[in-house]
């Protein structure tokens, strides 16, 4: 631990700021944390991680059953908050930036709920990562109280939330198909 309460970071590590993508792609939890190495894109890794999970969902979810995809959304958030946390402990950094399964995650739950077809989704993309990196309260209230993996998934679901209600009404107005 450090003066601040905080973990040190890994001492293999050279930059905490900067992992190498030999560091992430050395252990399974590291792998998901920054989203199968989308993590590691800079600039916005938290959006490279929205496209990935939109990539996952075209190829493998979008035809999963209702009651499958609550079960993968709830362990996919419950091994996000063991990933995040592990990662942020590793890394000294509780929510590092290349830390985006949460977006991931995220994405699934807004493209789950939101009308099939490309306009659609795209909607939801952009309506998630608008309030993901806005963050409105109650986000940034959690993005603020918990600092650890909790927090890492929860603020984002929380955006995605929001993205829903606005895509909902936009699509009562008429707006969105």
């Amino acid at each position: 631990m450090t003066r601040s309460g905080a973990r040190a970071p890994d001492p293999q590590l050279p930059d905490p700021r900067r992992p190498s993508a030999a560091w992430v792609f050395a252990r399974p939890d590291r792998i998901i944390a920054f989203g199968f190495g989308s993590g590691l894109i800079h600039p916005a890794p938290g959006t490279w991680g929205t496209l990935a999970g939109w990539l996952l969902w075209f190829l493998f979810l979008r035809h999963v059953p209702d009651a499958g995809m609550a079960v993968i959304l709830l362990l996919a958030f419950g091994l996000g908050c063991w990933v995040a946390q592990r990662c942020g402990d590793a890394l000294g950094i509780p929510d590092h930036g290349g830390i985006n399964w949460d977006e991931i995650v995220a994405i699934w739950l807004v493209l789950w709920l939101m009308p099939a077809g490309f306009w659609s989704q795209l909607a939801g993309v952009v309506l998630f990562r608008i309030f993901d990196i806005l963050k409105p309260p109650p986000v940034s209230v959690f993005d603020r109280r918990f600092k650890n993996g909790f927090g890492v998934m929860i603020d984002d679901i929380v955006a995605a939330l929001y993205a829903l209600l606005v895509a909902a009404i936009l699509i009562r107005l008429g707006v969105l198909p």
